[in-house]
């Protein structure tokens, strides 16, 4: 019988510079980790608890191995960077794996990035990353699985005292630059992991960064002082109303539709 508040997660994007933090963090806390990988040359090394998976996260029917029996998703992955990638990529693989669960019930936390909501600054007119990440957090949403959706600043471009966790919502740190805020690696990946199990964590979605002072030993204190999204709403509770569902591509607004028909099989 597995023990009480552990779970079997798998991590997308698990090769990753958050990633490998991920499977380390939870390995430590004795969940049963799979890390998915692309395949065997891609594996960096894990540790020894760690169970190696293969998927590929462009392609759903590979994905249901990994998925079948499992507790939660970490969602940690990226693209290069291309316009087409942040669609297959970032998007797809959310979508994807969405769609092998089907009914089956997972927990879900996504990493997206802060400033997701800013449409029109150069960095998102040229790769559309934002409006794609946004647009994998809609999804999340709509599918009527529990979740927790984590925007961090820039990684590991804080300074050595600064590991005080910061929870914030409403997305307004917008300069694209080390000056919305920073965040280690590691820590990031702990509140990824912790948001897995905390009742607090449940439906809420908010930007992480660290200021001046000592890591908070427990993180619940600091989910619960979140606001949660509305229940049925597509995007999160403070973002701005800048993306409007009339005006998304079609093949967005069917993968929502078929998302939210699953809730309801």
């Amino acid at each position: 019988m597995r023990d009480k508040g552990k779970l079997t997660l798998l991590v997308v994007g698990a090769t990753g510079s958050i990633g490998r933090h991920v499977v380390d963090v939870a390995v430590e806390q004795g969940h049963t980790v799979r890390a998915l990988v692309r395949g065997a040359s891609s594996t960096p090394r894990f540790p020894p608890a760690a169970q190696v998976v293969e998927g590929q996260i462009t392609d759903a029917d590979t994905l249901r191995d990994p998925l079948d029996g499992i507790d939660a998703v970490a969602f940690v992955h990226g693209s290069s960077g291309s316009k087409e990638d942040m669609e297959t990529v970032d998007y797809g693989a959310v979508r994807n794996a969405l769609k092998v669960l089907g009914t089956k019930k997972a927990r879900i936390a996504l990493m997206t990035a802060i400033g997701v909501t800013n449409r029109t600054g150069a960095y998102n007119r040229s790769t559309e990353a934002h409006d794609w990440k946004r647009r994998s957090e809609r999804l999340v949403r709509a599918s009527g699985l529990p979740y927790t959706i984590v925007s961090p600043g820039w990684f590991d471009y804080n300074r050595a005292d600064e590991h005080r966790l910061v929870f914030l919502q409403g997305d307004t740190r917008q300069s694209g630059t080390p000056r919305d805020g920073c965040i280690a690696r590691r820590q990031i990946a702990e509140v990824l992991v912790a948001s897995l199990t905390s009742p607090y964590a449940l439906a809420k979605t908010f930007e992480l960064v660290a200021e001046k002072g000592d890591a908070q030993p427990s993180f619940d204190g600091l989910f619960d002082s979140l606001e949660s999204d509305s229940a049925n709403a597509i995007d999160a509770v403070r973002d701005a109303p800048n993306m409007p569902l009339s005006e998304e591509p079609a093949r967005v607004i069917q993968d929502l539709s078929e998302v939210r028909s699953a809730v309801h099989r």
